[in-house]
Formats: C-alpha cells, structure tokens, sequence
C-alpha cells in the first residue's frame, strides 16, 4: 500500500532530524562557536587591558611590561599606593624582576589615585582577567579537541587557526570540497568583494596571515607561501573528513621542502625598491594604464 501524504511527510521530517543529529554529533559546530567566542573575547580583553594601561599610566608612566596580564595584576595588588608595594608581593608577580620594579618604583614621577578613583579602575581590571581566566579555559578545550577532529589540518598549523579555518568554512565536510584557492582567501572576504567592486588589489590570504612562515617572510613571497599552505591544508582537510588516514607529516615534510627553495629564490630577487624603480619603465607604465583601465570599465 502506497504511504499517504502524511505519511511521507512524518518520514522526510524524521530523516531530517536525523541528519541533523549526526551533523551536530561531530562536535565541529561546538569548535566553531569556541574558536568565535574566543576571538570576540580576546578583542574584549584586549580593548579592557588599554583602558586600564592607559588610565593607569597617568599614576605610574614608567611601568612598561610585556604581560598584560602582570600589567593588571600589579594594579590590582599595588595600584592603590605603589609607593607601599612590598618586594614579597612583587617577587610574586615579576619573579627575578621585583628588584628592577621597586626602583622604578622609588623614581616614579606619578602620584597615587583616590579611593574612588581606584575601585572603578579596579573593576575594569577584575573584568580583564576574567576575561582572561574564560579566554584560557576556551584554549585549552581548543586544544583538546580540534587535534582529534581534524589530526591533519592541525598538524600543519596552530590549533586554533586550524578551529578559525573550520568555522570560516561551515563544516569540516565543506572545507573538504573546497578548491585551494578559495580556501587561502578565507577570511579574506571583504577585501576580495572590493577587488570585484573597484578594482583594488585582489587579496593574497585571509586567515592564513596569522601563519609565523607567511608574516615573517619577505612581502613578495607571502601570497606565494600562503598558496603553498592552501594546498596542503585541502589534501589534509580531505584526508580527515573522507579516508580518515594520518598524513600530516608527509605534508608537512613537503611544505618544508617547498619553504626552503622559495627562501633560497628570495636570496637571489633584488631588494623590493630595485623592483619597483624596474617597473616604473615602459612595461611598468603599461601595466599601470592597464590596472587603471580594468577599474574604470565599470
């Protein structure tokens, strides 16, 4: 006996529910939504922690620390009166650099805030760490989890942009189907909506900037390098979403290989500004007009 409509349409629904199930139990929807709140929360922190190095700074100038997170907590625990601020309690915040502090201490040209002054400044200060406290347990479940669901693509790089990469994409499966070039722009998307619109600059990478190989290189071979990431990062995203099979090192092998040629290639290029006096020639002026031309044929 054929189903009626209602029949039907109690299977299809209970299909889908099933399909959601399963999407939802991988557990890289949960990774997406870490990776968000971590970035918004560390923009927060970040934002706080100016606030309070800024109006701090008109009480002890001096104090310049790499740690923001010291930063706070000395004005927290010392802020009120530096001047009383003990080598114990300081021995606890800088370690082997307490000495150094108390004479910056003693030679400070900056007065002491009031009470009042204080407790909403310390308010600001108690926000940012535990903005802080909430950023670390986020990294650490970060940590844990995205090497499980994704072995490859966070062997080749960091774990949480490994999680920033996912979360860019949608899912693991769509970062799987996604050609490599799409994939170096992701992040990127603005700027190659602007390139489309006007005829800017066409965007080299997204995301894939936050990489210590593609900051760190010279300026002309950064897009060269974050394409070279792209590709390996499509075969390991392939390799965990679909064969489930371990090949990150070999990946990694040969992204190493291909980072020492293009080093030894930017040892024999000119310095940048003998390129670009080469191009200002003939060829360099037709290359202008021509960029000039694309952009206004709209």
């Amino acid at each position: 006996m054929a189903e009626t409509a209602e029949e039907k349409r109690q299977r299809l629904i209970g299909l889908a529910k099933q399909a959601v199930s399963k999407a939802y139990s991988t557990g890289e929807h949960s990774i997406a939504q870490a990776i968000n709140a971590y970035n918004e929360i560390e923009k927060t922190r970040n934002l706080l922690h100016e606030r309070v190095e800024e109006w701090y700074g008109i009480y002890f100038p001096e104090l310049t620390l790499g740690s923001a997170e010291k930063y706070t907590r000395f004005v927290l625990s010392a802020g009120s009166n530096k001047k009383q601020a003990s080598e114990e309690k300081l021995r606890e915040i800088f370690g082997e650099g307490s000495k150094e502090m108390l004479t910056w201490i003693r030679q400070s040209i900056g007065a002491e805030p009031e009470e009042s002054e204080f407790k909403a400044l310390s308010a600001i200060a108690n926000a940012e760490l535990e903005l802080l406290r909430t950023e670390k347990e986020i990294d650490a479940y970060l940590k844990d989890n995205v090497p499980k669901l994704m072995p490859n693509v966070s062997y080749l790089v960091d774990y949480k942009l490994a999680a920033e990469l996912l979360s860019k994409a949608g899912s693991l499966n769509k970062l799987a189907v996604m050609p490599s070039g799409t994939l170096q722009l992701l992040g990127a998307e603005k700027a190659l909506f602007r390139h489309l619109r006007s005829g800017s600059k066409p965007p080299k990478y997204g995301v894939l900037f936050k990489l210590k190989e593609v900051t760190e290189a010279d300026r002309r071979s950064r897009g060269r390098i974050a394409r070279l990431f792209a590709t390996k990062l499509s075969i390991a995203a392939r390799a965990d979403a679909i064969s489930r099979r371990f090949i990150g090192k070999q990946l990694r092998e040969s992204i190493d290989e291909n980072l020492k040629r293009i080093r030894e290639k930017e040892k024999s290029m000119p310095p940048a500004r003998e390129q670009h006096a080469a191009g200002r020639g003939y060829g360099g002026r037709q290359r202008q007009f021509s960029r000039r031309f694309r952009g206004n044929r709209g």
